[in-house]
Formats: C-alpha cells, sequence, structure tokens
C-alpha cells in the first residue's frame, strides 16, 4: 500500500486553472522528487494535500485513509508536516520551545516542564547527529540551523510524510550531505517524502522515484534509476533542452571598479578589478566571504581596510553613496533581502529608483507605467497587471522585477548574489541570457554562484576564494568543475599543489 495518492486532482482559482487532472503517488520509506518549473502547480498541490486551499474535484487517499475535504488539522494530525522553504521559525523562542510548539510539556500542576523538554529536545538531536543547544534563542541561529531545526520539528511530530520545499537553499555541501543522510535513515524507518528541488545533482542524489507537472498539469512519473537529467528537464520546460553555453566573446572596456588591499567582515586582501562589459564571477564553499565582499562592494557592509573606487572616485561607506555611483546589488534570499510583500508588482520595481532621485518629490504613476511597459518587454517578466501584488508572481518572474528595480537606477555595475537561487530550469536561461544582454549594453558585472556550470555559462573570469581569501584566478576558457573544486576545498594545497 502506497503512503500518498492523489488522484484526478483539480483546482481553479477564478478563469485559471492551476490544476487539471493532476496525480501523485508516493510509496511508504520512499523519497519522491515532486519537479516542475516555478508555476507548474506544486505548490497548489501541497496546499491541497495539507488543506490550506479545498480542491474542486478528485481523490486523496493518506496512510490508507480517504479524505474528501482534509482540513489542515486533519492532515497534521494524519502525520503531514510541511517545511517551508520560507522558514517558520520563530526568532524570539528557544530552540526547545520551537520545538515543542503548541505541543509543549506540563507537570501535574500545569506548568511548563522546560527540563523535560529540553531533554527530550536533546535526545531528538543526539539521535539525527544535529548539533545545536536547545537552549539557545533562535535568532542567534544560522540560517542553515533554522532549516535543520524546521525539519527535526517535524520529525518529532512523528510525521509519517514530510514535504520538503527547496530544503537546502541555504545549506553548504556539508550541511547537505548532512541532511541526507538524516533523510536516508528515516527512509530506512518507513518515513515518506516529496522533496521539491530545482537542483538535479540533488534530486538524483537523494530521491527513489518523480513527478513532473508543467502548467498544472502532470507531465511523467517514474523511478529516478530510469530516466537522466536531460529527459526530467525536457519534461518540466516542454521542449528538449540542450546545454547550450549563452557566453559570447565581446569587447572589455576599460575599468569601472577598482579594489585594492580590501578587508571587510569575512574576508580580507582583496585585490580585483572589473571593467566595462566584463562578467566576473565570485565562487567558493559556503562561508568563503563572498557575499561579504559583495555587501561590502554595495557599501552595506562596513570597509575595515583598504580602498574601493568607482570610475576613479573612492567610496568609503553608505548604501546611497554606491547607488548614487552607479552600483547596484541584487541580493541573495528574494523574501528577506528584496520582497516588499505589501507593495504591487509596480511598487516594488520603483522603489529603488525613488530612493535615490532626491529631486523628485512625487512619483508620476505615467511615468512609472511606461517605465514598467518597457522593463516587461526587456526583461520578458509574465505578469498581468503591475497593480498585481508581487506574491503572485513566480519566482523567476520575481527576480526579473528585482532586476528591472536595479536597472531603472541606471547603474553601470550590477552585483548579483546568487541571482538564480530558487528558480526554476527555464527562468534560469532566461537570466543567464539577460546577464549576457546586460554585459553587451557595456554593464560590468559581478556574480556570486556556489554553482560552476552557471559561471562557465556567462563569465570572463572566475575568482576563487577560500577562507576569505582570493586563491585563484581562471580565465573563461580556464573554467571546469574540478579545477575550481580543487581551489573552493583548499585541496590543491593539501596535495602540495602549486
Amino acid at each position: 500500500m502506497n503512503m500518498l495518492e492523489m488522484n484526478h486532482i483539480y483546482k481553479s482559482f477564478g478563469v485559471v486553472k492551476a490544476l487539471q487532472d493532476v496525480h501523485l503517488t508516493v510509496g511508504r520509506g520512499e523519497i519522491c522528487a515532486l519537479m516542475g518549473e516555478n508555476g507548474a502547480g506544486k505548490s497548489t498541490l501541497m496546499n491541497v494535500l495539507t488543506g490550506v486551499i479545498e480542491k474542486d474535484s478528485g481523490s486523496i487517499v493518506f496512510d490508507g485513509k480517504e479524505f474528501p475535504n482534509p482540513t489542515i488539522r486533519q492532515m497534521e494530525e494524519a502525520g503531514i508536516a510541511f517545511v517551508h522553504q520560507e522558514l517558520n521559525v520563530i526568532n524570539d523562542l528557544t530552540v526547545f520551545e520551537n520545538i515543542f510548539l503548541k505541543r509543549e510539556i506540563r507537570n501535574k500542576y500545569h506548568i511548563l516542564d522546560s527540563k523535560k523538554m529540553i531533554a527530550e529536545t536533546k535526545q531528538l538531536f543526539s539521535n539525527l547527529g544535529v548539533q545545536i543547544d536547545p537552549t539557545v534563542m533562535v535568532s542567534e541561529l544560522k540560517t542553515s540551523e533554522k532549516q535543520l531545526l524546521e525539519i527535526c520539528r517535524a520529525l518529532h511530530m512523528d510525521a509519517k510524510l514530510l514535504i520538503l520545499d527547496e530544503p537546502t537553499t541555504s545549506l553548504s555541501n556539508e550541511e547537505i550531505d548532512h541532511l541526507f543522510g538524516i533523510l536516508r535513515k528515516m527512509k530506512a524507518q518507513g518515513k515518506s517524502f516529496i522533496f521539491i528541488s530545482h537542483k538535479m545533482p540533488e534530486i538524483f542524489s537523494i530521491a527513489d522515484t518523480y513527478t513532473v507537472f508543467r502548467n498544472g498539469q502532470y507531465v511523467s512519473e517514474g523511478k529516478i534509476k530510469d530516466t537522466n537529467p536531460t529527459q526530467m528537464t525536457s519534461d518540466m520546460i516542454g521542449e528538449a533542452y540542450a546545454e547550450k553555453d549563452v557566453y559570447e566573446k565581446r569587447p572589455i572596456g576599460e575599468v569601472l571598479l577598482n579594489v585594492q588591499s580590501l578587508y571587510g567582515e569575512g574576508f580580507r586582501k582583496i585585490d580585483l578589478q572589473l571593467r566595462k562589459g566584463e562578467v566576473l564571477a565570485l565562487t567558493g564553499l559556503a562561508g568563503c566571504g563572498a557575499s561579504e565582499l559583495m555587501h561590502t562592494l554595495f557599501g552595506a557592509s562596513p570597509i575595515l581596510g583598504g580602498t574601493i573606487e568607482v570610475e576613479g572616485k573612492l567610496l568609503n561607506k553608505g548604501i546611497k553613496s554606491f547607488m548614487r555611483n552607479k552600483v547596484a546589488m541584487l541580493p541573495s534570499n528574494r523574501k528577506e533581502n528584496s520582497v516588499i510583500p505589501d507593495l504591487s508588482i509596480l511598487e516594488n520595481m520603483y522603489s529603488a529608483e525613488h530612493q535615490i532621485s532626491s529631486n523628485k518629490q512625487l512619483i508620476s504613476l505615467k511615468e512609472e507605467l511606461s517605465r514598467y511597459a518597457k522593463q516587461k518587454e526587456a526583461l520578458r517578466i509574465k505578469a498581468d497587471q503591475p497593480t498585481d501584488p508581487i506574491n503572485s508572481l513566480s519566482g523567476g518572474n520575481q527576480q526579473k522585477v528585482f532586476l528591472a528595480r536595479w536597472l531603472n537606477t541606471e547603474a553601470d555595475i550590477l552585483l548579483f548574489d546568487n541571482p538564480t537561487q530558487g528558480v526554476d530550469v527555464g527562468a534560469k536561461a532566461e537570466i543567464y541570457q539577460l546577464i549576457m544582454e546586460f554585459a553587451k549594453e557595456g554593464k560590468a558585472i559581478i556574480i556570486n554562484t556556489l554553482e560552476i556550470p552557471e559561471i562557465m555559462k556567462v563569465a570572463d573570469r572566475c575568482i576563487v576564494l577560500y577562507d576569505g581569501e582570493i586563491v585563484k584566478e581562471f580565465e573563461h576558457d580556464e573554467i571546469n568543475e574540478k579545477d575550481v573544486m580543487l581551489y573552493s576545498t583548499n585541496a590543491i594545497n593539501a596535495e602540495g599543489g602549486n
């Protein structure tokens, strides 16, 4: 008997058909990869399964029991836990208080038994090999530790089926290996998982089966061992997928950014130059200092030593100062650092430009709508009305809106920190193409990414950082996964290399 069977699921929102005759089956003790581009219907189906929204028709059978109209409480009690990409931990509580939230242990006097809850949390972490102090405030944890905390909380609820939505986004390679070890251990104990990710290597490393959706419809399913990344990607985007390199050699102009002996929080002794029309990639293991360097190059983090010059002008502090000198930054973690959830698509798009336009006291709606129309066409943004909320868009289209936000400032230097994080294969390909188009227009671009194939697609040069220092620079034709990883992990020195 399967753990989960969802058949002939339909769901519409007005005239929009979000799900059309969708099927999903998950076996006991199985990890099923749920695949599809942003907007394919994955989240809608998971919200139907967990009782967040009501299906129009279809059947849901979980653990041998049919749920005609499931509610959130019913599905939680039945044993389904949803670990969202957007973390739902409570920063103002301790770790153990998060674990026992709404299920607190009380003594015979109905007083919270903190000692017992701490002891149980320690035992849970010990069983899973998690090194987190149960008594610390969650606000003190790293993002990766918060991710593990959410998974531990779901396992502590004795969930039979865990839905993991992009669970590795904030994890290092070592932390991903640790997480996968936990999943394999739980799978051996009969737990089932729905694993949602856009990262093919992870899917082929951890999943047993897969199901692919496209445009709200079921496309394919099968065993991972019987398919390959090219076929699966073709199923997702609806056309044959070619791993083509969008990189084009082109003229590189004068120096726009000159960094000398730069020190900051998390990095040191950085020397680099960036020229007009050039794409420079930064990479290394998580925590190598590349993201911190990007923040300092945008004025968001302090300069502890050295200099940053933009077109010969020395800059030293303040985001607005960098913005006014034509520097823009697309930060990582869209939800926390880019999305302004209470504003519309249009308002999100023009927010940056109006921060630095001191001579514009009033916003011209006509002018902004005109610019929106141009950017929507240029960046191929799939959106309905500019007044729609920003959260109505898929992740890839949100990212394009934020690209437009910074292009509106007429910046010459673009800093992209993990620009394709959490977006699907099709949106990634479009963002790569846009980066190349910006470079052809003369923009100078720095991207920070852990994905080496991404670097090979767009970068003229690649700088590898290890422990906060530059350890190697590659020209475009020299970039390959093996050598970049040798320097990223410092294996080259461990082996006695130069």
